[in-house]
């Protein structure tokens, strides 16, 4: 950046060093774009693909490294745009903020990805098939993509964090309001899993809702039951613990099933 501040003082007037500055720039930014997304990528790719491992094909699957592919340019441009002189104060401001904003919406979204990638890996051991942690983990991403938010605004606008914080902290009510599908799930996924009483392959019965098959996924707001007829009926997770349900496990691990019939 101070070789590009020299070479821009040999130009006498403001507005060439601003036009032939900011030219530079965005040329810099599209190279370390490409060389991050076409180059290094490629070399992740690669190696992701040559090695042993699962987890490196889960990131890869995941776009968590394309997403970081974002950042560096980013970075050159909140950097970079201090070396061309002459900008008026305004214009470096607005574009370090929105430059650090990328960073923050790419990295947050880079997490979330993460996160799927982790559930992926998890559920690929048929040991952890019984035990999803798929809604735990989605809780995790609307934590971050609340706070991912929260540090956007407050960087755009110049605030700090905190203020917002605060003023979440005085619409709790509105939040509960708001939340409350996703608290009940929450705490009725720690139940279900805690007391065993579903599984991803269970069979499962619930007339009021027109679910009679297996259980293909349970997750932090809905549990989808694939029926016999291959319709899908999707159940609200908090529902399986405010009513009844019929579980039919124990009849399959049984090796036999019961059958009752009338006779005259």
């Amino acid at each position: 950046m101070d070789f590009l501040a020299a070479g821009l003082e040999q130009f006498t007037d403001p507005w060439m060093r601003q036009s032939v500055g900011g030219a530079v720039l965005v040329g810099i930014c599209a190279a370390v774009f490409f060389l991050t997304r076409r180059v290094l990528l490629a070399v992740v790719h690669r190696l992701a693909a040559a090695s042993r491992t699962t987890w490196d094909d889960a990131l890869v699957e995941a776009h968590v490294f394309d997403r970081l592919a974002y950042v560096p340019p980013a970075l050159v441009a909140f950097q970079g745009i201090v070396a061309i002189p002459d900008l008026p104060e305004v214009v470096v401001l607005v574009v370090q903020r929105v430059a650090l904003s990328v960073v923050i919406a790419v990295s947050s979204g880079a997490l979330l990805s993460l996160l799927s990638a982790v559930n992926e890996v998890y559920s690929a051991n048929p040991d952890n098939v019984h035990r999803p942690i798929k809604g735990y983990l989605q809780v995790v991403k609307i934590f971050v993509t609340l706070v991912a938010v929260l540090m956007v605004v407050a960087v755009l606008l110049d605030r700090s964090p905190w203020l917002f914080l605060s003023g979440v902290g005085a619409m709790t009510a509105v939040l509960l309001l708001v939340f409350r599908d996703t608290i009940l799930s929450l705490v009725a996924s720690i139940q279900l899993t805690g007391n065993d009483m579903i599984r991803v392959g269970d069979w499962i019965e619930m007339p009021q809702f027109g679910a009679d098959g297996d259980v293909v996924d349970v997750a932090l707001h809905t549990v989808k039951v694939q029926n016999w007829d291959k319709t899908i009926t999707t159940t609200p997770t908090h529902r399986l613990i405010s009513e009844s349900f019929k579980n039919w496990r124990g009849m399959s691990m049984s090796g036999g099933r019961r059958i009752k019939r009338s006779v005259s």
